[in-house]
């Protein structure tokens, strides 16, 4: 009779063979966990960037999954979901299987979830497994070439004597950019207007025409403007200056010690995604971040790629969020 031969088949109401089915059960699952690791992937990935094709978000999202195909070992493909501020794309990875073969590359956007976009239909804290971040891009304060002064300090001066001349552009609400502008108008108390758009394009646009005076966004799109001479970079939020517009003094050179907000961008699982799958995938993506190629790309694009785990980037987003719905709820800022 196999496993329920002998006399203790059955005790009293049964509870031998339950145990017995219990340990049995137990044993099969640990024996099953490694095995899934193990064989993980065994078909192509499908990662869902919820921006449009050709965006900075794509483009990392792009980079990353190459990479990371290499080191697993298996296809992926891009899937863009545009839509609602990233919620469209994100939803869809939020319903689909947790088999880790249907992943979401994201920006720090993502986070805010509802004191960003008050029909959010998630947490992105709990129905979300954090994989890793992949990269970050700091920001850099842009003002139009009609703006007075030939450095911080003196444009500063001049912005003070008539704050209500000079308005501040925001590329989305919630944005690293839109965060940043806050810290800075808190820290400076100039009680300058924000005006918010759908985007960076759309306020590079007005920032160069003059309907804004002053933009803060990633340095991924903005550089280029001030190397073309089309507009002036005031400072960079890094910690050093770049390679990329030497010229452009640090934060903490103009004065605004600790102030070293970025963008920064992720991947992430739905919630119950198995721990061998995403240990997996966390050590292909700290394969990514030191690979010589993949840290060539993201460098020429101003992107500083980032080692952070699935532990140190789940205590980083908590910080984060913590942090910027502050900012947020203290502005005033209501979700849309």
């Amino acid at each position: 009779m196999g496993e329920t031969d002998g006399h203790d088949v059955m005790g009293p109401n049964g509870g031998t063979m339950i145990k017995r089915r219990l340990l049995l059960g137990a044993a099969g699952s640990l024996l099953a966990a490694p095995a899934i690791g193990q064989s993980y992937p065994s078909k192509q990935i499908q990662m869902v960037v919820p921006y449009p094709p050709g965006g900075g978000t794509d483009g990392l999202g792009r980079l990353t999954s190459d990479v990371l195909s290499e080191k697993l070992g298996q296809q992926i493909i891009i899937r863009n979901i545009p839509g609602a501020s990233s919620v469209t794309g994100s939803d869809t990875v939020r319903r689909a299987d947790p088999d880790g073969y249907t992943l979401l590359f994201n920006a720090s956007l993502f986070v805010l979830g509802k004191h960003v976009v008050a029909s959010c239909p998630y947490d992105p804290q709990t129905d979300f497994r954090p994989i890793a971040q992949a990269g970050e891009a700091p920001l850099v304060l842009l003002v139009n070439l009609n703006v007075p002064g030939t450095d911080y300090k003196s444009t500063m001066e001049a912005i003070a004597k008539e704050p209500k001349k000079y308005f501040f552009a925001l590329s989305s609400g919630g944005s690293a950019g839109h965060v940043a502008t806050l810290e800075f108008l808190r820290r400076t108390k100039l009680p300058l207007d924000t005006v918010l758009y759908k985007g960076t394009a759309p306020a590079n646009a007005d920032l160069l025409g003059g309907s804004v005076q002053l933009f803060m966004d990633p340095w991924t799109a903005l550089l280029p403007l001030h190397r073309g001479g089309k507009a002036r970079g005031l400072f960079v939020t890094s910690k050093e200056r770049t390679g990329l517009a030497p010229d452009i003094p640090t934060t903490a050179e103009v004065g605004l010690e600790g102030f070293n907000i970025s963008s920064w961008y992720g991947v992430w699982a739905p919630k119950g995604t198995p721990d061998p799958i995403v240990d997996r995938l966390a050590v292909a993506m700290a394969e990514v971040s030191k690979d010589k190629g993949f840290i060539a790309k993201t460098g020429a694009l101003g992107i500083v790629p980032t080692a952070r785990g699935p532990a140190e980037f789940t205590a980083f987003i908590k910080s984060e969020v913590e942090t910027n719905t502050k900012l947020l709820s203290d502005a005033g800022y209501k979700p849309e």
